[in-house]
């Protein structure tokens, strides 16, 4: 009797362990799912199968993705929210600090946009981008030695983006250093002409 129970009892175990994995195995296949219907462009399907996903069961990137596709869709409320989820789970995520603070800008929430680029920077030091948009939410908040400092180091970061040396062009220009607007803009015109030919 004691052996029956103990099989028994192993057996439930095991039925409860292989049902668990399925199900750990069944959310990455429909998340899978859903960032292929992203990346394709399916944004409305791919919202829908997320929505499907208790919130308790949706990791970071179900968060982060639900914001992105919010934005896609001129929803900025949500995709605020969705991406500050995203955030709560896991705060050194580059890319959800990154599209809050381009939110911020948009709205015109300056100190928060530069807020959140830093966070973005301080995850991830090497991507250019992030550098020259805390660049561009300086010059919104007339912070114009921080915006200069922020598009040098995304120019050292990526030598050939025309549009770094012309925001630069318009920082030096703020500061009253003709010399170094002269440079800036001469380098963003041959970037230019190099572009279009």
């Amino acid at each position: 009797m004691k052996r029956n129970i103990k099989l028994l009892i192993f057996f439930i175990c095991f039925i409860l362990f292989i049902g668990q994995s399925y199900a750990a195995q069944s959310f990455e296949e429909k998340k899978k799912d859903i960032i292929a219907l992203y990346n394709s462009n399916n944004l409305e399907e791919a919202y829908n199968m997320i929505s499907r996903i208790t919130e308790d069961e949706r990791d970071y990137e179900l968060w982060y993705l639900l914001g992105n596709i919010s934005q896609d869709m001129d929803n900025d409320t949500n995709a605020s929210f969705f991406l500050q989820k995203s955030i709560l789970m896991k705060p050194d995520f580059d890319k959800a600090h990154y599209n809050l603070a381009n939110i911020y800008m948009k709205e015109g929430r300056y100190n928060s946009a530069a807020r959140e680029y830093k966070l973005a920077i301080k995850y991830k030091k090497d991507f250019a981008y992030y550098y020259y948009n805390l660049g561009c939410a300086y010059l919104k908040l007339n912070e114009y030695r921080y915006a200069r400092s922020a598009f040098k180091k995304a120019i050292n970061l990526k030598k050939d983006e025309a549009d770094f040396y012309y925001n630069l062009a318009y920082t030096y220009q703020k500061l009253d250093n003709e010399k170094e607007m002269k440079k800036a803009l001469d380098t963003y015109n041959k970037l230019k002409e190099k572009e279009e030919a």
